[in-house]
């Protein structure tokens, strides 16, 4: 069992020379340097200053001085001896940087909270350097797919959130008269399936559906993100081994996303709502995408840290630990992703952490065909990402782009997420980019422990998780009270 500390005094001493905070001693195994004036901080608190020698501002990383108040960043000083009326947080050379936003998270509560809830997985995004998190509206019970039902989701959410929390709504066949209510009352946005969803209370919407949502979208602002895959006709045997991932894959080959796309494509030029694909897992798409930005599309694509991390051709017969829909591909379609990254084709990275208790992945028969297909990886976005960027040619500006800016501007809380800057809130990770650890069983912070990364040596280690000030997070210890804002879209914000 992990230890509980309230005091950063239980992570480090703290000593002075000749009146100026010097580095401190190092104890049980942390190697932050972090460097307090006041030595009875407790977790919770709020932070006044934060100082480090690497802090990310716009695309330079430079030692800085990050003064907070009421939660937001006040100013940001880059001469780190200046005086400052406060106490002073010196992280010594960690790097701070705007905390991840996480735009794709399936919390799962109410109704299934045996997969997880907002208390368990808003300490794993704390412990991952999240800071806030929009939930999907599936696969609790009720979906948020309704006024009453997002009241209840909200009631649920209420004090159970560690770091700030927003909330998707869901568009289903029937509901179109449901969206404003949903857009007044403070939904970032909503999704579709162009598929079965997995869920029977979730079903997958017609183009009469899709033509109906998208007439109540035009003109508001909101958008609409898509689970892009459609049924298309079977090529590959479909009676294979199912042990073998190999027949899974063949399952669902890269046309069906290709298809989904092309639907999501003319949408989207037609009515000039904004749309977004999900979990982008297959490059073949990609010129699609393009060739519609292009003619004008206002269209934005994410993929996962899986896509980019895990390949086909290394899944064991078995592991259903490492199904999830899209399916992971191969390596060369992975390099593509890659690349298109690069390229700034792919707008975003996310989790779509989608947990599950572990006998629904069908573990004992290896049964890729019937196992629940999501992967669950919210607490390890950050190091599984940059453990791959780095050796890509991705800068640290890069991750924050593609983990907190972005996702924020998808989620429209761009004006106060996801960027260092005097008036956005003090959402800061703390972490040390060089650091290296394996993923245990033991760290992890999720409600159900199956991932199929578990095992996996990454580099960067998360040291601490700031959110709007307070410290919510600190080397495998969080503040005894959730911290969390639940984060609701104004209605102007909503309109244009």
């Amino acid at each position: 069992m992990r230890r509980t500390c309230h005091s950063i005094t239980d992570w480090v001493d703290v000593k002075w020379k000749g009146g100026v905070m010097g580095h401190p001693l190092q104890k049980d195994g942390c190697s932050c340097g972090v460097v307090v004036v006041k030595t009875d901080m407790e977790l919770g608190s709020m932070v006044s200053a934060v100082r480090s020698q690497r802090v990310l501002l716009g695309d330079e990383i430079r030692p800085a001085v990050i003064l907070i108040k009421d939660g937001k960043i006040h100013q940001i000083h880059s001469d780190i001896s200046v005086d400052v009326p406060c106490e002073v947080l010196d992280v010594a050379d960690s790097v701070v940087m705007p905390g991840i936003v996480d735009s794709h998270v399936h919390v799962n509560e109410p109704g299934r909270t045996s997969w997880e809830g907002f208390w368990t997985a808003t300490r794993a995004a704390a412990a991952g350097g999240v800071t806030t998190i929009v939930d999907m509206p599936l696969n609790s019970i009720p979906p948020t797919t309704t006024l009453g039902n997002f009241r209840d989701k909200m009631q649920e959410a209420t004090g159970k959130c560690f770091v700030d929390t927003a909330f998707w709504g869901g568009v289903i066949p029937g509901n179109q008269l449901e969206l404003r209510p949903l857009m007044e009352a403070g939904v970032a946005g909503f999704k579709c399936f162009l598929i079965h969803s997995g869920v029977e209370e979730f079903p997958h919407v017609t183009d009469c559906d899709l033509h109906a949502a998208m007439q109540q979208l035009q003109g508001t602002g909101s958008v609409l993100l898509f689970h892009a895959e459609r049924d298309v006709q079977q090529t590959a045997e479909e009676d294979g081994d199912p042990s073998q991932y190999s027949t899974f894959l063949q399952s669902r080959p890269d046309v069906m996303e290709t298809e989904a796309i092309r639907t999501v494509t003319e949408l989207c030029l037609e009515f000039q709502v904004r749309c977004h694909i999900v979990h982008l897992s297959s490059a073949e798409p990609l010129k699609l995408i393009q060739a519609a930005r292009q003619a004008g599309a206002p269209l934005t694509v994410e993929t996962t840290h899986h896509y980019l991390s895990l390949c086909a051709e290394n899944i064991p017969a078995g592991a259903t630990q490492f199904k999830c829909c899209p399916p992971i591909r191969g390596s060369a379609n992975q390099e593509q992703l890659w690349s298109a990254l690069k390229a700034g084709q792919i707008d975003m990275v996310v989790s779509d952490h989608s947990p599950c208790t572990p006998d629904l992945k069908k573990l004992e028969r290896g049964d890729f065909t019937e196992a629940w297909g999501g992967i669950s990886s919210l607490q390890f976005g950050l190091p599984l990402f940059w453990s791959s960027a780095s050796k890509r040619g991705f800068q640290l500006s890069d991750v924050v782009r593609l983990l907190s800016r972005n996702p924020a501007q998808l989620s429209r809380l761009d004006n106060q997420k996801g960027c260092l800057a005097p008036g956005y809130d003090a959402d800061l990770v703390i972490w040390d980019p060089e650091r290296k650890f394996e993923i245990k069983e033991g760290g992890i912070h999720h409600k159900n422990k199956l991932t199929p990364y578990l095992g996996l040596s990454l580099q960067g280690v998360v040291c601490a998780t700031l959110v709007r000030g307070q410290l919510v997070y600190r080397e495998g210890c969080f503040c005894p009270e959730p911290l969390g804002k639940l984060l609701l879209i104004p209605p102007e914000r909503s309109q244009k």
